[in-house]
């Protein structure tokens, strides 16, 4: 199966009775972590992300509810009754990025916002926010790939090993976003979506 890939550009708060929806949605493992989030308004972007992965898994499996959701040895999100479907999940403010494949990938999206050129260049041997932002995307994919923990991300950048594969992605204005494989097959195009596509 190629890596399909999924977006949504969120341009406005949800209301209660959207949130209660998309709680209701969800795994109760992943509903209390997300009810555990002290402010509501940081509930949007991840509620919305689980949305956009029911969606993605009811277009390709024809799943009608998200299966249960537990964290493998290195903290890597899977499905343990369907080890044959991997997905990940990323969110940041006003939008969301889901993929799936046959074999493990790592996505992220991040808002491109102002950074100090201190940070860029520290984090990322870089002083331009927008150049900052694409390595910061791409060396998160990566670390999401393959479980490395978080903590790998803040020393500079490693070039790809054999056989990894990194591929930009074009998603919403304003926005870095990729995703990282060891497959060959290049992703196809991004479905995007706004939030009042999809509720």
């Amino acid at each position: 199966m190629p890596i399909e890939l999924w977006a949504a550009r969120l341009e406005r708060p949800l209301t209660e009775r959207e949130t209660g929806l998309m709680l209701d949605m969800l795994p109760p493992e992943r509903r209390e972590r997300i009810l555990r989030l002290k402010q509501p308004e940081k509930r949007r972007e991840p509620l919305c992300a689980y949305l956009i992965l029911r969606l993605a898994l009811r277009e390709q499996y024809h799943w009608r509810e998200l299966p249960e959701i537990r964290l493998s040895p290195r903290g890597k999100p899977c499905f343990p009754e369907h080890p044959e479907v991997h997905f990940n999940l990323s969110h940041t403010s006003g939008a969301v990025l889901v993929g799936l494949s046959d074999q493990p990938l790592g996505v992220d999206i991040e808002k491109i916002r102002p950074v100090s050129r201190r940070a860029a260049r520290r984090l990322a041997g870089v002083t331009d926010g927008e150049v900052f932002f694409q390595s910061w995307v791409r060396r998160e994919a990566r670390v999401k790939r393959g479980g490395a923990g978080i903590g790998t991300m803040l020393r500079q950048e490693t070039p790809l090993e054999s056989g990894e594969f990194y591929y930009p992605l074009d998603t919403f204005p304003g926005y870095a976003a990729g995703v990282a494989t060891r497959s060959r097959d290049v992703p196809g195009a991004v479905r995007r979506y706004s939030l009042d596509e999809v509720l």
